[in-house]
């Protein structure tokens, strides 16, 4: 059936050739295998699946490519992951990413990819990864991502995004990273992200978030690493905070305008390693129980 929609092992290897094109002239030498007289499975940074011979994997990550990613990657219809970062690709993620309807894992992270995130993205749902880590990616989240609901990680970290956080990130329950740091996102934290029970690692700071700290956070039991240093939340804590997030190891909240005591329950987290609320507006004591644990090596109060 495959073959007579006419993609095929040709196919890939026209549409690689055609990748190779629009990488900078002075960078193609890395990919000098990509070639008629080489067989295709044996190109640097390409694997083929053992039966059908398709390219499953492509591995280009590290080696300083620039130029633009071509929208004939969208050919490559086995490919399971795509690994381009640690480049120099400027120009905008292909909409055609989105016909990659096997896709895995995509790394795009370290690169100068502008534009915006394509809502084709949601056509990928198989996707597991999705890491765009500093680029200048722009413009807001596409509530269409709440639809890739086997998504396990994504980081869109120290990019240019904006707007607010759709409702639908509550959908991408099997989620146990995020990254959102370092943007210009706005808005307050969705209630919907309560539904995240498997999250471990959650990543907002230096945004320009309001309201108070997201009360839906109280919700993830299972979370060890709550990055919101310098997000704009304001408010107090729940008092009862070191009993319903009783696995985190690094806790960072400096730099907000939070009010109020710090948790009495806080010293309960006996696997706290770090934790940061300087430059905020707390008052009260501070439990001298925080000398019980025996883990906690960062502890930073300063400036409120």
């Amino acid at each position: 059936l495959l073959e007579a929609s006419g993609f095929n092992h040709e196919t890939d290897r026209q549409a690689l050739l055609e990748f190779k094109s629009q990488v900078s002239e002075e960078k193609r030498v890395v990919l000098s295998s990509w070639n008629h007289s080489f067989p295709l499975c044996n190109w640097n940074g390409v694997t083929c699946g053992l039966k059908h011979k398709r390219v499953i994997r492509l591995d280009l990550g590290g080696l300083k490519l620039g130029g633009v990613i071509s929208p004939s990657i969208g050919n490559v219809s086995f490919l399971i992951s795509l690994n381009l970062s640690d480049n120099s690709f400027g120009g905008t993620i292909p909409q055609e990413v989105g016909n990659l309807f096997r896709l895995e894992d995509l790394y795009m992270s370290f690169n100068f990819l502008g534009g915006g995130l394509p809502a084709s993205l949601s056509n990928c749902s198989r996707l597991l990864v999705l890491d765009l880590f500093s680029n200048h990616l722009g413009g807001g989240v596409p509530s269409e991502l709440g639809s890739l609901t086997k998504l396990v990680a994504f980081d869109l970290g120290n990019n240019k995004l904006k707007g607010k956080l759709h409702a639908s990130l509550g959908n991408l329950t099997s989620l146990q990273q995020i990254g959102l740091a370092y943007n210009n996102l706005q808005g307050e934290i969705p209630d919907d992200i309560a539904r995240l029970s498997q999250m471990v690692t959650l990543e907002l700071s230096m945004n320009n978030f309001s309201g108070v700290f997201p009360p839906a956070i109280y919700n993830l039991s299972s979370l060890e690493y709550l990055y919101i240093h310098g997000s704009g939340f304001s408010g107090s804590l729940e008092p009862d905070l070191g009993n319903l997030l009783p696995n985190i190891r690094e806790l960072a909240m400096s730099g907000n305008y939070l009010t109020g005591a710090i948790p009495a329950t806080l010293p309960n987290i006996s696997t706290l390693e770090m934790f940061g609320i300087g430059k905020n507006k707390m008052r009260g004591s501070i439990s001298p129980n925080f000398g019980k644990l025996q883990n906690l090596h960062y502890l930073e109060l300063a400036r409120n």
